[in-house]
């Protein structure tokens, strides 16, 4: 039976011991778990106890600050800011955890929940709950921006925000404006950190705090780390999945309007690492191509053959997905492995139909396999101080107007490498789509007909060899993690792919 019970953290609560804990965050007070009226968050929609997790959800208060900056924000990243305006706001923070804290190995990982659709979105726990699942990680949502909470912000496309959405659960939730956005973001994180010491996440331990974000809030994460981090050092590593070429403007309205500019650099004089993963749709629908900068000791970058913005498996699988958290303390059915693996199963033109209903097959490509290699990496390179392999980039012609090289088939040279793009039965890519709502950001799949597919491989058996050779080279580079490539060759030996 869970009881409701109200947590009151005042700004000087207990100090830790963890690295990077700086006093100038604020705690928040925090109230919950909630547990009146309807949730809500766009994310999976399978039982969390089927996989030993559970879900909380807290509200946080407290005093937010704008920041300001005397100087132009420059390209370089390297940016000094300073407090600006204050608010007072309350918002929310989701929390998937283990149900046994035998369970938990240590991590939190806090998603800046994305607002894209006018409404709070989990794009990132979508894709790797399974690494994090399989990990023993905490996720945690955070409501940081203004779309996601309040009725009448722009956006809205699919559901109301969440005080449309259940005014008897969210209508006490005051969101002042994204200019307050990343002072609020840093304070849910210092309540985690708090949590090591009270009933937040079952009085666990948190041994690392780690930030992401994905597409909007990619550009958010990217500001953050140039002008918050410095500040604070609360966030021990970050993941900027999908940015564009610039980043989030530091002020908005009714404060003084500060823009980034086009194009923005991680900065690097980093003490913590940062890994930005990126699709292909990023390099130039987003414009991310003017923001490449070469690796560092504390940033790597990598950039993913074959894959889109957004995919089948963000889209529909994924959703849904435990079968492939085939793990010894928590054994589950795996299913049909042609549900999960199979690109031919997730090649559908209208993903959600009655709102996202495009012209051609959306990307089915290996995206979230490779994210979950980031998130162990990210995870590895925080714990252990060692970086992951750097990537080559994505191959792109010459000249003012760049455009990506294909190899025979289609697919993309270069960037980290699959067996998608290096055994490949249909070309992969992330641009050529049309259609109703945001169908440009989901790339396209097409299948190679029998013909091609018997000249490429004359038998089952010259297929999965081929796929073999593929994923033993992702591995080797740990751009796939070992029970997803041990899923992938049971595909291949089952798939009858071949003359």
């Amino acid at each position: 039976m869970r009881f409701h019970r109200t947590l009151l953290l005042t700004a000087m609560m207990l100090a830790t011991s963890l690295s990077g804990v700086s006093a100038q965050v604020p705690s928040p007070t925090v109230e919950g778990p909630i547990d009146v009226g309807r949730f809500f968050v766009a994310a999976t929609i399978f039982n969390l106890a089927d996989v030993g997790y559970m879900r909380e959800e807290y509200f946080i208060a407290g005093t937010a600050t704008a920041f300001t900056s005397a100087s132009d924000l420059t390209p370089d990243g390297m940016w000094t800011v300073t407090p600006g305006g204050t608010a007072a706001y309350k918002t929310r923070m989701v929390i998937y955890r283990p149900i046994d804290a035998k369970d938990f190995k240590g991590t939190v990982l806090v998603e800046w929940l994305n607002v894209s659709g006018g409404l709070d979105a989990a794009p990132d726990w979508i894709a790797a709950h399974v690494e994090m699942i399989r990990s023993g990680m905490v996720w945690v949502g955070v409501s940081a921006q203004f779309a996601g909470v309040e009725v009448g912000s722009s956006g809205g496309a699919f559901l109301p925000p969440l005080k449309g959405f259940s005014p008897v659960r969210y209508r006490s939730l005051r969101h002042p404006g994204d200019s307050f956005s990343y002072d609020m973001y840093a304070q849910a994180g210092q309540a985690i950190r708090d949590a090591s010491e009270t009933a937040i996440l079952g009085g666990f331990k948190v041994k690392r705090l780690i930030a992401i974000g994905e597409s909007q809030s990619a550009f958010r994460m990217t500001t953050y780390i140039n002008a918050m981090h410095p500040r604070n050092q609360l966030y021990d590593g970050f993941l900027v999945h999908s940015r564009g070429g610039g980043a989030a403007g530091l002020s908005q309205g009714p404060q003084p309007v500060i823009e980034a500019p086009t194009p923005t650099l991680i900065r690097t004089d980093l003490e913590v690492p940062v890994l930005t993963f990126q699709t292909e749709t990023d390099l130039f629908r987003l414009g991310s191509i003017a923001s490449r900068q070469p690796d560092t000791k504390r940033v790597r970058l990598w950039e993913v053959a074959g894959t889109a913005h957004a995919d089948a498996y963000t889209l529909a699988t994924g959703w849904d997905d435990i079968r492939t958290l085939v793990d010894d303390d928590h054994p589950l059915v795996v299913g049909k492995l042609t549900d999960i693996v199979d690109v031919v199963e997730r090649t559908s033109a209208t993903p959600i139909p009655g709102l996202i209903e495009c012209d051609r097959p959306i990307n089915s490509g290996p995206q979230h396999w490779v994210l979950n290699a980031a998130i162990a990496a990210l995870d590895r390179w925080v714990r252990r101080g060692k970086p992951p392999r750097k990537a080559p980039r994505l191959e792109v012609t010459e000249g003012p107007n760049p455009s990506f090289v294909l190899d025979e088939h289609g697919n993309v040279r270069g960037g980290v490498r699959t067996p998608w793009v290096d055994a490949p039965i249909a070309t992969l890519s992330g641009e050529g789509q049309t259609g109703s709502t945001f169908c440009g950001i989901f790339g396209t799949t097409v299948l190679f007909d029998d013909a091609k597919l018997t000249s490429l491989y004359p038998t089952t058996r010259a297929f999965v060899k081929t796929h073999k050779k593929a994923t033993k080279r992702a591995l080797r580079k740990r751009f796939l993690r070992k029970k997803d490539a041990k899923l992938m060759r049971l595909w291949a030996k089952e798939s009858n792919i071949g003359g």
